[in-house]
C-alpha cells in the first residue's frame, strides 16, 4: 500500500487503492476482508487454552498438596498419592471449563459491543460492523460518528473531528479535502481522519486507506502492553473474602496437624490431611463462578435487548433507584408522522398515518398540497434522513417524517435535491437547536432553517403571509407561539421553519441564520410505547423513580408524561439554570419531568441526584450526552438512534431504544446479585461445618486415621462445590424481584442474614457429622468415615432449597441445578458401591445407615427451612436480648 495519503489528491488515492466514490461491491469487500484481515486493534495476547488450564494449578495450597502427594508416593503411600493427584487434576479440569467459558463469553461480549460503521457498498449506504471495514471502503461520517478506520477525506460539509484520543489535542480539528505537503505533521493533516476519533460537527465522506493494526492508533497499540480487565467490586470482595477465610482455615489446619500427629497418624498423612482440608474448604473457585455468573447474566440481557459493555455495571444495576430517561424513542415509539401543519394562518390536518400516501385537509375540506409547497419543501431539503432500498431508514425519524409528508404531496426528495442541490450547511447542534442547509435556487442561493419553533422565531424578523413577506410584529409572534403551545398540549412534537434568500456569499453562520422569514409549523406525533406505562409502574413498585429529561418543550413533555403516569410538575432548562446546586438538590426529589434541557443540564440533574445519594441510570444518544453517560452509575445509550460517541461512553446499550429494556436489565442485575449470594452462602456455610467436624472429631476420637482422609476431602470438594454451585449461578430471578427495594450502595455480599446462616449451618453440619461419626467409630473406622462423608454430601444438598427460598426462588425452576445435584448423588453412590470404594477407604452401607443419613438430611432440611423463614425474628430477638 502507498503511504503519505495526505499528500495525494483524492483522485490519486481512489486510483491507488482501486476504489471509487460509489464504494466497493460486496464481493470486493469480502475479498479484501480476507486479504487485509479484521479491522480491529489487537488488545495484546489473548488467554490461550493452555495458559487458562495451567493457571488452575498455580494456587499456593494446590502446589503444596501436589508436592506432599509426590512425597507420600515415594514413602510407600502410592494409592493415596495417585488419588490426590487425580482429584486435583479433575478439579483443575472443572475450574478450567468455568474459566474458559467465562473468557469466551467476555470476548463475545466485546465483539458484540463493537460499533457499526456506515459505508457505501454498490453505491448504497449500508451499516456494517466496524471490524468489517476494509481499505477502499467509502465511509459516511456525520455528527456523533466514531471513525472506524484511517481515511482520506473526499467530501465534507463543516466537518470537525475530536482527535484527542490520538493527538491529545482537546480542541476539535476543522477538516478539508485539500492535498497537503508530504512533511505535514500527523496532527496537522486536515484531509485525513483516524480510527477511534469522533466527528463532533458536520458530515463528510472518506476513502479508507488503513485498517486494524496499520492505522495510526494501531501503531500506538503495538507499543503498549495489555492492560488487564479491571476487577469488579464483587470480585474484589470475593477475593478479599477468600483470603480472610484462607487465613482462618490455615490457622485451624496448623492446629489440626499436631493433633493428628499426637493421635498417631504420622507426620506425612497428618500434613496431607491438613492441606487437603484447606484446599477443600477454601472456596478458591468463587471468583471464577462470579465472573461466569456475570457473563451468563450479560448473555441473558442481550436476549432482552440490553447489551452490557462492561461487567461491573451489573453490580450497579441492582442498586439503581433513579432512571433518567429521554422521551423520544425511549418512552415513545420513535415513529414520527406529521399530523398538523400551520401555514399562513391556516390549520391543516394530514391524513395517512405512517404510509407515504395521504391527504391535506383544512376544516375537513381537502386542499391542493401545492398551496403549502414551500413548508413541505423546506422540511424535505433541510434534512439528512433517507430511505434505503431495503426499507431501512438512515437518520432521525423526525426528519424522515418531513420527507414522508412531502411525498404525500407528490414531492419526491430526489427531484427536490436535483432542482435545489445542497451547496452548504450549518449542522444541527444541541446548543443551537436548529439546522440550516443552503441550496441553489434559479442561479441564486436560498437557506432553509428548521428547529425548535421559539429558537427559529428568535432569528426571524419577517413572516410569510398569503405569498407575501411581511414584518414580524409582537402580535404575530405571540400568535405563532400560542399555536406552537396548542400543538404541544396535544402531545405533538413541533418544528418551526424559515428561509432566507442569499444575495451574496455570507461567511459567518450568524449572518446566514439571522433576518429570516418565518414559514410555519409542522406538528408530529410520536405516541408513547404501549408497554412503557406498565414498566414505569413496575419500577415504582421496586422503589425506582423514573425522571423524564427531554429536549422537547414543557407542554409536549407534560402531555406525554401525563399519559405515562408522571407527576405533572415540570422544570425547564431555563428554570434549572437559575437554581443553585443546593436548591436543585432540595427540589429534585419532587420533579419527574425536565423539559427543554441541554446536555449540560443533564449533567446538573445527574450531579444533584448523586449528591442526594441516588444510584442513577441515565440514557443518552448524542455526542454531547457523553459526559452524563460517563458520570452516571449506569450510562445507557441508544442502539438504534444513538451516536457512536454515546455508545462508546456508555456502560449499556439498548438495542431497541426502549425504556422497558432498562427495567428488564435492572431486574436481571438484581437476579445476578441474588445468585451470587446463594452460592456464597452455600459454599462457605457447609465448608465451615466440614472444617469444624474434622477438627473436633480429631480431638475427640483417636482411631489412628483422620476423620476424613485427604482423598475424601478433595472428593467432596469436587462433588459439591462444582456443578451444583455453578448451577446456582443460572437460577431464574424470583417473580417478586421488582417488588423489593434496591440494594443499598456498597452493600456487601455477606449481609447480616447470610453471616448468621453461615454460623448456624456450619455448627449444625458439624454437630450432625460428629454424632454420626462417633456412633459408628466403635464398629468400623471406614464405616464411620463413610457415613460422615455421605451425610455431609446430602446435608449440603438439602440446604440448597432453604437458601434459595430466602430469595423467593421456586423449588422446581432450575433444571440445571436438578441435574447437577442428581449427577453428584449418582457419583457418590458410585463411590460407595463400585470398586472405587477401596481406593477412598469407604465401604458400602446398608438400609439402617441410609435411614440415619436420610433422617439427618431431612431433619437438617426442615431445621434450615424454619431458621431461614424466621431468621429476621431470631435476629431481632438476639438484638433485643443483647440490648437487655
Amino acid at each position: 500500500m502507498n503511504k503519505n495519503w495526505h499528500a495525494k489528491s483524492k483522485e490519486e488515492v481512489l486510483e491507488n487503492i482501486e476504489s471509487s466514490e460509489e464504494g466497493l461491491s460486496e464481493k470486493e469487500a469480502s475479498q479484501r476482508l480476507e486479504e487485509f484481515g479484521s479491522n480491529e486493534i489487537e488488545k495484546g495476547e489473548e488467554a490461550s487454552i493452555l495458559k487458562v488450564f495451567i493457571d488452575q494449578f498455580k494456587d499456593f495450597l494446590i502446589l503444596i498438596l501436589i508436592i506432599a502427594a509426590i512425597i507420600s508416593f515415594f514413602v510407600g503411600q502410592e494409592i493415596d498419592a495417585v488419588l490426590i493427584v487425580s482429584i486435583v487434576f479433575a478439579n483443575g479440569v472443572f475450574g478450567f471449563a468455568q474459566d474458559w467459558k467465562a473468557e469466551k463469553s467476555i470476548q463475545a461480549l466485546k465483539k458484540m459491543a463493537s460499533p457499526d460503521a456506515l459505508v457505501l457498498r454498490n453505491g448504497e449506504k449500508k451499516k456494517v460492523n466496524s471490524e468489517e471495514v476494509v481499505p477502499g471502503d467509502i465511509i459516511v461520517l456525520s455528527q456523533g460518528s466514531s471513525i472506524p478506520a484511517d481515511a482520506r477525506l473526499i467530501e465534507l460539509q463543516h466537518l470537525e473531528v475530536d482527535e484527542s484520543p490520538l493527538t491529545g489535542e482537546s480542541v476539535a480539528v476543522e477538516k478539508s479535502t485539500e492535498t497537503l505537503e508530504e512533511d505535514v505533521e500527523l496532527a496537522e493533516r486536515e484531509n485525513m481522519v483516524y480510527k477511534e476519533t469522533n466527528v463532533v460537527r458536520g458530515r463528510g465522506k472518506g476513502v479508507v486507506v488503513e485498517t486494524g493494526m496499520n492505522t495510526e492508533i494501531g501503531k500506538i497499540a503495538t507499543q503498549l502492553k495489555e492492560v488487564g480487565e479491571e476487577e469488579t467490586v464483587f470480585q474484589k470482595e470475593i477475593n478479599a473474602l477468600g483470603k480472610r477465610l484462607g487465613v482462618i482455615i490455615l490457622i485451624v489446619c496448623a492446629f489440626l496437624i499436631p493433633v493428628l500427629v499426637w493421635q498417631g497418624l504420622g507426620p506425612i498423612k497428618s500434613f496431607l490431611t491438613g492441606v487437603a482440608l484447606a484446599v477443600g474448604a477454601v472456596p478458591e473457585g468463587l471468583p471464577a463462578v462470579v465472573t461466569l455468573t456475570f457473563a451468563l447474566g450479560t448473555k441473558r440481557m442481550v436476549g432482552k435487548n440490553a447489551l452490557v459493555r462492561r461487567l461491573p455495571v451489573i453490580e450497579s444495576l441492582g442498586s439503581v433507584d433513579v432512571i433518567c430517561t429521554d422521551k423520544t424513542g425511549t418512552l415513545t415509539e420513535n415513529k414520527m408522522v406529521v399530523q398538523k401543519i400551520y401555514f399562513e394562518g391556516r390549520d391543516i390536518n394530514v391524513t395517512g398515518g405512517f404510509s407515504a400516501e395521504g391527504s391535506f385537509k383544512e376544516r375537513e375540506q381537502e386542499i391542493n398540497p401545492e398551496e403549502i409547497e414551500i413548508i413541505l419543501k423546506a422540511g424535505a431539503l433541510c434534512n439528512d434522513s433517507e430511505l434505503q432500498s431495503d426499507g431501512k431508514i438512515i437518520g432521525d425519524p423526525t426528519e424522515f417524517a418531513l420527507i414522508q409528508v412531502a411525498e404525500k404531496a407528490g414531492m419526491s426528495r430526489e427531484n427536490l435535491q436535483e432542482e435545489n442541490p445542497r451547496v452548504d450547511e450549518i449542522p444541527f447542534s444541541s446548543e443551537s437547536k436548529r439546522m440550516t442547509t443552503i441550496h441553489k435556487d434559479d442561479g441564486d442561493k436560498i437557506a432553509y432553517v428548521k428547529g425548535a419553533p421559539e429558537v427559529v422565531l428568535d432569528r426571524c424578523d419577517r413572516y410569510l403571509d398569503d405569498g407575501e413577506i411581511k414584518e414580524l410584529g409582537e402580535e404575530k409572534r405571540k400568535e405563532l407561539l400560542d399555536k406552537n403551545s396548542e400543538y404541544a398540549q396535544n402531545a405533538l412534537r413541533v418544528l418551526g421553519f424559515a428561509f432566507k434568500k442569499l444575495e451574496r456569499n455570507l461567511e459567518k453562520d450568524e449572518e446566514v441564520e439571522s433576518g429570516l422569514v418565518f414559514i410555519g409549523l409542522q406538528g408530529m406525533m410520536d405516541p408513547p410505547r404501549k408497554e412503557v406505562k406498565e414498566a414505569i409502574e413496575t419500577c415504582r413498585a421496586a422503589e425506582i423513580r423514573t425522571v423524564m429529561v427531554t429536549g422537547d418543550n414543557a407542554t409536549t413533555a407534560k402531555a406525554i408524561g401525563k399519559e405515562l403516569g408522571f407527576r405533572e410538575k415540570v422544570i425547564t432548562g431555563k428554570e434549572l439554570n437559575k437554581m443553585s446546586e443546593e436548591e436543585l438538590s432540595n427540589r429534585i426529589e419532587e420533579i419527574e419531568i425536565f423539559a427543554r434541557t441541554s446536555p449540560v443540564d443533564k449533567v446538573k440533574i445527574l450531579n444533584a441526584l448523586k449528591k442526594n445519594g441516588h444510584i442513577v441510570a441515565m440514557t443518552g444518544d448524542g455526542v454531547n450526552d457523553a459526559p452524563s453517560l460517563k458520570r452516571a452509575d449506569v450510562g445507557t445509550s441508544m442502539g438504534i438512534n444513538g451516536t457512536d460517541v454515546a455508545k462508546e461512553a456508555s456502560d449499556m446499550i439498548l438495542l431497541d431504544d426502549n425504556y422497558r429494556t432498562i427495567k428488564d436489565a435492572v431486574a436481571e442485575g438484581r437476579g445476578v446479585f441474588d445468585n451470587i449470594r446463594k452460592f456464597v452462602n452455600l459454599l462457605i456455610s457447609s465448608n465451615a461445618g466440614e472444617v469444624m467436624m474434622v477438627f473436633i472429631a480429631a480431638i475427640l476420637f483417636s482411631p489412628g486415621k483422620p476423620p476424613l482422609t485427604p482423598a475424601m476431602l478433595l472428593w467432596v470438594n469436587l462433588l459439591t462445590d462444582g456443578l451444583p454451585a455453578l448451577a446456582l449461578g443460572v437460577d431464574p430471578k424470583s417473580k417478586d424481584i421488582m417488588k423489593r427495594p434496591p440494594k443499598k450502595k456498597g452493600e456487601n455480599i455477606i449481609d447480616e442474614k447470610i453471616g448468621f446462616s453461615i454460623l448456624w449451618i456450619g455448627f449444625t453440619v458439624m454437630i450432625v457429622m460428629v454424632l454420626l461419626y462417633g456412633q459408628y467409630i466403635g464398629q468400623s473406622v471406614e464405616k464411620a468415615m463413610t457415613i460422615a462423608l455421605t451425610s455431609f454430601v446430602f446435608m449440603k444438598f438439602s440446604a440448597i432449597i432453604p437458601i434459595r427460598s430466602r430469595y423467593g426462588t421456586p423449588t422446581i425452576s432450575n433444571k440445571w441445578l436438578g441435574l447437577a445435584v442428581l449427577s453428584s448423588i449418582i457419583a457418590q453412590l458410585a463411590l460407595l458401591y463400585t470398586p472405587l470404594n477401596r481406593f477412598f477407604d469407604v465401604v458400602p452401607i446398608g438400609l439402617n445407615s441410609w435411614f440415619l443419613i436420610s433422617l439427618s438430611a431431612v431433619g437438617f432440611f426442615i431445621f434450615s427451612y424454619l431458621m431461614i423463614k424466621n431468621e429476621e425474628k431470631i435476629l431481632n430477638w438476639m438484638k433485643n436480648l443483647k440490648s437487655f
